[in-house]
């Protein structure tokens, strides 16, 4: 047998620094193993990851109806964030008085485990300040405006004539008379308006009131905020919607009031929109 053959090689001898690295690396894999499979478990036994939750502001929608929306959304007790508009000190208006009233702007809004009643009203009010901001809007006037054009439009194209009949019947010191002031008033939704309700004392009842509203009556969109910052030349002073799509504008009173039969004919045969 060669020397070659008689020759035996032993293993050498695995570094220790390099084992002790190994054995780290080994741990810290199953380290990170365990911190998914507490993350992932629950949400796979759940049958999916889990989902952030929303509130929706849509457009028109009152400063009551989105604190009652928010409580909810918040799983807070009902009034929390209506006592938060009250206490907050949000980016408002002098002439808002601390009410943020058309200025909590619609749109969709992310309520995560941290939102809070405030924090969510900051939001709100601040996604407002930028929109007005880029449609350049500095005026409180034609927010309470646009917020008007909202109720009493029937679809966007009326938007800016019913800002101009607005507009008109302030210049010529006319009762605005708008249904939708009154509707914010009593704190309701509704078509028909009597005679006895132009006669509530509000001042919010613009069939009684000199010129606008005291505040917004609702939360405006970006249409209407358009329409109001503004509106399209024209002498209209009158306007009613007929029936759905068929708004009618005129300066001249007598066509004004040939329009309301018509429009009352609707309602009675269970048709009809609202008149202005």
């Amino acid at each position: 047998m060669s020397d070659v053959e008689r020759t035996v090689r032993r293993p050498r001898k695995r570094n220790s620094r390099t084992g002790r690295l190994l054995l780290v690396a080994g741990l810290c894999v199953l380290a990170v193993l365990g911190v998914l499979a507490v993350l992932l478990v629950p949400r796979l036994l759940s049958g999916g990851p889990e989902r952030a939750e929303t509130l929706t502001v849509p457009e028109g929608m009152r400063a009551k109806q989105i604190y009652a929306a928010a409580d909810k959304a918040l799983h807070v007790a009902e009034g929390t964030t209506a006592k938060a508009a009250g206490t907050s000190r949000l980016k408002l208006p002098a002439e808002a008085k601390g009410n943020p009233e058309g200025y909590l702007f619609p749109a969709t809004y992310p309520i995560r485990s941290d939102t809070t009643p405030a924090s969510l009203l900051s939001y709100m009010v601040d996604t407002a300040h930028d929109r007005l901001a880029a449609d350049g809007i500095a005026s409180y006037r034609t927010v309470v405006i646009a917020s008007i054009v909202q109720a009493e439009a029937d679809r966007p194209d009326d938007m800016g004539k019913v800002a101009r009949v607005i507009d008109n019947r302030l210049a010529k010191k006319m009762p605005l008379q708008m249904d939708s002031t009154i509707n914010y008033a009593l704190g309701r939704s509704t078509l028909n308006t009597t005679h006895s309700d132009t006669k509530t004392d509000s001042p919010y009842n613009t069939y009684k009131q000199q010129g606008l509203p005291p505040t917004p009556i609702d939360s405006p969109g970006a249409d209407a905020l358009k329409a109001a910052g503004s509106p399209p030349a024209g002498d209209w002073l009158y306007f009613v919607t007929v029936k759905p799509g068929d708004t009618r504008f005129t300066a001249d009173y007598e066509e004004h009031l040939r329009n309301v039969r018509e429009f009352n004919a609707q309602q009675q045969s269970g048709s009809g929109e609202q008149e202005g």
